[in-house]
């Protein structure tokens, strides 16, 4: 697997994880499932698409998790980061 996609959540993280960290999580794992560091211009599409889509597959798998010992969820940074660009969050 990618070595270099860290784990997110509690208490793997110091701090919640930010839209910045799936994102970044989300990259790693289309370029190691494609192959392609960066895509030629005809893919450049499908392989953006995919990262959107599995950073927003992270943010609502992290919403729902529940961390035992954990003072509180996910829910408000992704929330916070749903906000961020302008989605609806729900």
């Amino acid at each position: 697997m990618c070595r270099s996609i860290k784990t997110l959540r509690p208490p793997a993280l110091p701090e919640e994880a930010t839209e910045e960290d799936m994102r970044a999580a989300a990259l790693q794992y289309v370029r190691k499932v494609s192959g392609f560091r960066a895509p030629a211009a005809h893919n450049r599409e499908v392989f953006d698409r995919a990262v959107d889509e599995i950073t927003a597959a992270t943010m609502k798998l992290l919403d729902g998790l529940e961390i035992r010992g954990s003072a509180r969820g996910h829910a408000a940074p992704a929330a916070a980061a749903t906000a961020a660009r302008g989605g609806s969050g729900g």
